[in-house]
């Protein structure tokens, strides 16, 4: 499936297949993707197990190389750069929400949250760090340790160590997936607040139908294509 182009798209996927060799024989895990995503949207990505949403994620955040097509992001010619560019650009452009948290756990939460700020030389890193706990609800804990917090407040963390460093793009993996009812609807409702607040364009890959069907548009894999794109009635009324 495939749409035209707009100004305001900041992903554009062209023809994207992935590859892998099995046992000497090539195994295709995304066969053909074309898809566009506008500034500020929010996509969600479902699928069975093995119908290659995360694969797909991992390309789209240059973690990953695709075999063949394009990827732009925000401009940027991502299939023709190399590792240190895609590094480079994930920096400048992308925030990561991980289903496991990946706090580092050596560092307090406000050391955690200001990491990503420090490395990317922002003055200001622990006066923003602080901003952001408060936003996701921990400021009181800012000087707990990942194993002093519960699973919500790790996610809360890092959703606010994803946001510092202002990126345009989110992607998040699962960000609900290890988080009981009530931790994963208060992570979800961050999200969308930020998202909204930042204008930063959230792409998530998700099992949990509540959380999928809250975000703009909807892009359903299977078997390593793309076999519906459901739009809300929302982003309906806002195009």
């Amino acid at each position: 499936m495939s749409e035209e182009q707009t100004v305001n798209d900041i992903i554009i996927v062209k023809n994207l297949i992935k590859q892998v060799e099995v046992n000497n024989t090539a195994l295709v895990i995304l066969k053909s993707i074309s898809l566009n995503v506008k500034q500020g949207q929010s996509i969600a990505i479902v699928g069975a197990s093995g119908s290659g949403k995360s694969t797909l994620l991992g390309l789209l955040a240059g973690l990953d190389c695709a075999s063949e097509g394009e990827i732009w992001l925000d401009g940027a010619p991502l299939h023709q750069l190399n590792e240190e560019e895609r590094t480079a650009l994930r920096a400048q452009k992308v925030g990561f929400i991980f289903q496991s948290f990946l706090l580092l756990p050596a560092l307090t939460a406000l050391e955690n949250v200001m990491l990503p700020a420090q490395l990317a030389g922002v003055e200001n890193a622990e006066e923003q760090a602080i901003s952001l706990l408060d936003k996701v609800g921990l400021s009181h804990r800012d000087d707990h340790y990942p194993n002093q917090l519960s699973g919500g407040e790790q996610q809360r963390v890092a959703i606010a160590r994803a946001f510092i460093c202002k990126p345009t793009i989110l992607f998040a993996d699962e960000p609900t997936g290890n988080l009981d009812g009530a931790n994963g609807q208060r992570v979800e409702k961050l999200l969308f607040e930020l998202n909204e607040q930042l204008n930063t364009t959230l792409v998530l890959v998700t099992h949990d139908t509540k959380l999928a069907k809250n975000c703009q548009r909807m892009i359903t894999m299977t078997d390593g294509e793309i076999s519906e794109i459901t739009d809300s009635p929302k982003l309906s009324e806002e195009l």
